[in-house]
């Protein structure tokens, strides 16, 4: 069978995708100055939008590898930081190396020793150790020690000399309890995961303050439920929340918040007619669930580019403070939320 060759690239598409001129493309295929770098990066997004292959003369010498650690890729949220990151990477001439975890497989503190074999510039961490209150914090320590830079998202940890950032989940609760609050809930719920992360914290810290109840009276009235940060989980502590009366649930992630709605619809309720649920994060797909989930909108693109830039700076020989970057949430409102029918939720008899 012959092989068929790749059509030529066209300028007038590539142009057309890249919202610039022929002429700018022209320069850009040729190695030509005179273009700024930012629309140098569209054009060759085009290329690879459209499926041509960059010319060769284009084709530029990595300036290192950076590695980027995330526990998991099933939480939309996650792929949806890579991308970005790995995108905001690429732009400044770096090759992203992606790590992940997952159950039996390899750990953050083997995966870190594979990146640092390797030679790698730096280290991004998402939502790993860092953020876990019961892990040693040594081991950052340790990597700092060995002279390679990183940079922590999502979990603080003062024990780490490092550049954070961060959502502001409390805030993130806060407003979340006031959105069920001005439909004209009274009874409200928070299921989240575990207690021993920094962003689970957090969160509970706001909701108590926006609910005014203590931990230990949120706790004795059922309004407050730890599991894991997956649908399962979601639906478990929301289960809890309706046997407590709650017609408004507050999720720690969107992924908990369709097991939230999972609960909802098994005891013959509907979601927001009976009980409304409020997720977090906003990841992509969640505008298209039934009903579109009302959610708490993470930063991401905002997020990834702050952790980008202080890890090219720390690399660059310039470190930046170390301490917290946080990033306001956006309520983000669509079909999960509405005022609340009058009576009471039934509770399960099973």
């Amino acid at each position: 069978m012959t092989e068929v060759p790749a059509a030529p690239a066209r300028l007038a598409d590539i142009a057309q995708q890249a919202a610039v001129s022929e002429a700018t493309v022209s320069r850009v295929l040729n190695g030509k100055s005179g273009v700024a770098a930012g629309t140098r990066q569209r054009v060759l997004a085009a290329l690879d939008v459209l499926g041509y292959e960059r010319p060769v003369r284009l084709r530029r010498r990595s300036a290192g590898l950076v590695g980027l650690v995330i526990p998991e890729l099933t939480n939309p949220i996650f792929p949806a930081f890579a991308q970005v990151i790995e995108q905001a990477l690429a732009g400044h001439g770096y090759t992203p190396v992606l790590c992940t975890q997952s159950p039996g497989g390899a750990t953050e503190d083997e995966l870190v020793e594979q990146l640092v074999e390797r030679g790698v510039t730096g280290v991004i961490f998402l939502s790993g150790l860092h953020a876990d209150t019961s892990a040693d914090p040594s081991r950052y320590t340790r990597l700092a020690g060995r002279g390679v830079p990183f940079v922590l998202i999502n979990g603080y940890n003062p024990r780490v000399r490092a550049p954070f950032v961060s959502p502001d989940d409390a805030a993130a609760t806060r407003i979340a309890v006031g959105h069920l609050r001005d439909l004209g809930h009274r009874r409200i719920g928070l299921a989240v995961g575990p207690e021993r992360f920094v962003p689970v914290r957090r969160k509970c810290e706001g909701f108590l303050g926006a609910v005014g109840l203590t931990e230990a009276e949120a706790m004795e009235a059922g309004l407050v439920q730890h599991t894991l940060f997956s649908v399962e989980g979601g639906q478990a502590a929301a289960s809890a929340l309706l046997d407590a009366g709650c017609t408004g649930i507050v999720c720690g992630s969107d992924m908990m918040a369709l097991g939230a709605i999972r609960a909802v619809r098994g005891r013959g309720l509907e979601v927001p007619g009976d009980v409304s649920v409020v997720g977090y994060d906003d990841s992509d797909l969640f505008a298209f669930t039934d009903p579109p989930l009302t959610t708490l909108r993470q930063p991401v693109r905002a997020m990834a580019g702050a952790a980008v830039n202080s890890l090219l700076e720390e690399t660059g020989g310039n470190p930046v403070h170390h301490t917290e970057f946080v990033f306001q949430p956006e309520l983000v409102v669509r079909g999960s939320t509405a005022q609340p029918r009058s009576g009471l939720v039934p509770r399960d008899t099973r």
